[in-house]
Formats: C-alpha cells, structure tokens, sequence
C-alpha cells in the first residue's frame, strides 16, 4: 500500500494520528469502498425508493433518506434512476447538505456545486421552495450539475457558471440565509476511491488550496446574512484545510463554531491540530475510514455573528448593464402557444414568474430577478418550461421531469419495464390507444418525458443526449 499512497502523505498522516491508528488507518485501504444513494424525497421517499431498486441496502446513520449498496451494483441502469427518484452519491459527501440543513423557503447557496449531490440533496430539505443558487466554475461540469437539477425535478434552482466573488456582482451582500462550500481541496480523502487523485497529489499543493479556500471565504463572508449558517466541507485529511480554517474564521471574531449532531459520526476536529490550540474546532466533524464506512471528509458549521461588510462591496466594479437585457417577463400574449398547449393537455401548473430568453419559455424561484441575469453566466436561471415554435409550443424535458402525473390529464403509463427501456432507448410506442399530442411517459406514475401521440402510435421524444444503448 506504500507503493500506491504518496510518501509525503504517509509521513505526514503517521505523524498526525501516532502508529496504532495509523495502521488502522491504512488497513482501511484494503477495503472496497461502498456506494450510496440517497431518495429524491421531490419524488419518492427512501422506503419508496428501495421498493423501486434489487439491490440490497443498509441505511446510512447520518443520513435519513440514505442507503448503502454493494460496489458492484450499477444503480445508473435502473429504471428508478431515469425517473429521478434518487442520486448516487458517495455516503460521507450526504454530511455537509445534512448538517446545513435549510428550511423551505429559505435563500441558499452551493458555492462549488458539481457535479450535483450536494445541490439536489439542499432542494430536497427546501422541498421546492426558497431559492437555491448553485454556482460551478468550471463550465463542463457546471452542464454535468444542470443535467442533475434537471433530472431530479427541481423547480427553485438557479445555477451560474462563475467565479466566487462574481457572485457578489449578482446578488449583492447579504443575501442568503445558508451558504455551502465544498471547498477545492488537495482531496486526500478520495484517494481510495479515485487512485488519479493520489497520483496528482503533492504536499505543496495543501498550504496553495488552504490559501484559495480562505479566499473563497472573504466571498462568503460579504454575501451571507447575519445570523446565516454556513457549513465548510473538504474531502481531504489536511489540518491546514481543515481545522486551521475554522479557527482562521472562529479568531476573526465573526463566527462561532456549532455543533453537528448528525450520528454515526464519532470523531471530531483536533484542536492540537490548530496553529492555537482552538477549542471550537472540537464541533466539527472528521470522516476516518477506519472508523466509518465512507470516505475521508471534514464538516464544520459555523454561526455568522457580524455584520456584512457592505463597504467591500460597494468598492467593487459592477458590469455595466446591457442595453437591451437577453430576458424579459412574459405577457398574456407571449404565453398564447403556451396557454393553448396547457389547456390541450388538460395541464394543472402555475409558474409564479416566467420570463422569456430568445425563443425559451422559463420559470424563475422565487426571489430571483430577470435584471440579475444581466449580470453573471447563467445555465439555467429557471426551471426551462419549453420553446416557442412557429404558431406552437414544444414542452422541454425538463418540465416533464418536474411534473407529477396528476398535474397533468394526457399520460401514457408503460405496459411494463421493456416498454419503458425503449423508450429510454428511442423508440416509438405503437399500439398506444387513444392517446392525442403531447404525452407524458411515465413509470409507475413516476415521469421519464415527453412523447407525441397520433393513429395509435406516440413518436419518441426522449432526448437523444440521455437515450440509453442497452437495459
């Protein structure tokens, strides 16, 4: 196992944890880590979920709508999958969502959010309501978290495709109630998982992330609220990410420590690990593989006690404002197509504020704006309801995904689960009935998309993106 951990790392962990843990620490290696997946409490609740799925599951202490499963299983494949009704997610990164643990209707952001569990696993405790803001710099992964939003059915998600501190642009100080950040890290605590992140490690690397996750902070600091929850998360073992930037945060004086409850969590931040000695470390919590059945992290929730530091950001150079804005609000006879489309499919859904970009039909959470979306990159500022054709309106999938079969009158359920593959696949319906334009394609009453119906038959109207090759 030396020959496959960085030496650096060795040396460095041996010293931190004294030789018995240490081996301990490193038999840990040998194991085969386990999966998880967590319910999309937005469509099915964890007993429904594992009633949809053949795998064998445990449930995950710290996580109420969690399971384990066998490494081996392929949850990707399932049919429940498809339908959204859970996330396959890695069973320590459900910590950081669970210890934030936002209320519905309530303003949070994800600062670093692909590809995805985190984000999906906030707007499942806000159950649609509020707004989520989920932010990924880099823009091939910021595609792969919309595909996610999208496939879970969340409605109150916006997601921009930023640096950090451009968020201050967009929203302006104190304006979330709860922040999340999965810091970048030097990601000690994937090595077993992903043996390429140990491979890229090096030990300099730790003090270059330690100085970009306190960076990331000042950002935070002007834009959550006084008296906000923020939780840091990392996936690596370093004090120097990890405690030293809770007492970094704890010795400004503008935050205190909270205590994580969550169980099956036994161990805790080391104070002896601090560059003080600092106490409030002890409320956050450290993930160890030879202590828990997941991989390394550490959680840590603080309190903001000051207030937002508004003189930063009236400093900063805002954008200047287009002359003529990509969004504008959609009047009674912009949404002619749409109203017809609604009333043809017997449609029972009310977007509370819909804008329209270029051609696209778009729902905004609630407590965004269309002149905020002047002002950053945007992938999906909105629930997409559809596109605007000539003389008719095309539904989006992702409205589809969003939708529950009883808000709607033209459904079309699938005869059985081959039926269901084929159409992930592609394929037309045939012998479909009665069944007249627009259709959702469900299974077992849970949305897989949309298809068009017409003399028996319902055209296949799947993605192509998303179509699978095989069950």
């Amino acid at each position: 196992m030396r020959q496959t951990l960085p030496a650096d790392f060795l040396d460095k962990m041996s010293a931190l944890l004294g030789p018995e843990a240490f081996r301990a620490f490193l038999e840990s290696y040998r194991h085969v880590p386990k999966k998880g997946l967590r319910a999309n409490t937005l469509k099915a609740g964890r007993d429904e979920m594992v009633q949809h799925i053949p795998f064998k599951t445990q449930p995950i202490p710290w996580c109420d709508t969690g399971v384990y499963i066998d490494a081996e299983e392929r949850p990707g494949k399932q049919l429940a999958y498809n339908a959204g009704l859970y996330y396959v997610q890695e069973p320590s990164a459900m910590i950081p969502a669970a210890a934030l643990a936002p209320r519905p209707g309530e303003r949070v952001l994800d600062m670093c959010a692909a590809p995805g569990g985190k984000t999906t696993q906030l707007a499942c405790a806000l159950e649609n309501q509020g707004l989520l803001v989920a932010n990924e710099v880099v823009k091939t992964r910021a595609k792969v978290l919309a595909s996610n939003v999208e496939r879970m059915g969340i409605t109150n998600a916006a997601i921009t495709n930023v640096r950090p501190d451009q968020l201050i642009d967009i929203f302006g100080p104190a304006s979330f109630d709860k922040i999340l950040v999965d810091a970048p890290c030097s990601g000690e605590g994937m090595f077993r998982k992903d043996p390429a992140v140990a491979a890229a490690w090096r030990l300099e690397n730790v003090a270059q992330c330690a100085r970009r996750q306190k960076k990331m902070l000042e950002t935070v600091d002007i834009l959550l609220k006084p008296g906000g929850a923020l939780v840091y998360s990392t996936c690596t073992f370093a004090p120097e990410e990890d405690e030293q930037i809770v007492e970094y945060l704890v010795q400004s004086g503008k935050y205190e420590a909270q205590p994580i409850t969550l169980p099956g969590l036994p161990d805790h931040g080391r104070p002896e690990w601090t560059a003080h000695g600092c106490e409030a470390v002890k409320q956050a919590v450290r993930v160890m593989p030879h202590r828990v059945e997941g991989e390394g992290h550490f959680i840590a929730k603080l309190k903001k006690t000051a207030e937002a530091p508004s003189e930063v950001f009236s400093k900063r150079s805002r954008p200047k404002k287009k002359k003529r804005s990509l969004w504008r609000r959609a009047s009674k006879k912009d949404l002619k197509d749409f109203t017809a489309f609604s009333e043809t499919v017997g449609l029972k859904w009310h977007g509370s504020d819909l804008i329209i970009a270029g051609d696209v039909l778009i729902a905004l959470p609630e407590g965004l704006y269309p002149d905020q979306l002047d002002r950053g990159k945007w992938v999906r500022p909105g629930l997409e309801i559809g596109t605007f054709k000539k003389g008719r309106f095309e539904p989006a999938h992702t409205f589809a995904m969003a939708l529950k079969a009883d808000q709607i009158a033209s459904v079309y359920d699938f005869k059985d689960e081959d039926e269901a593959y084929a159409y992930l696949k592609g394929e037309p319906i045939v012998n479909a009935g009665a069944h007249k334009g627009w259709t959702l394609m469900c299974w077992l009453g849970y949305p897989l998309g949309w298809g068009k119906a017409s003399g028996g038959t319902i055209k296949n109207h799947f993605p192509k993106g998303l179509r699978i090759l095989k069950k």
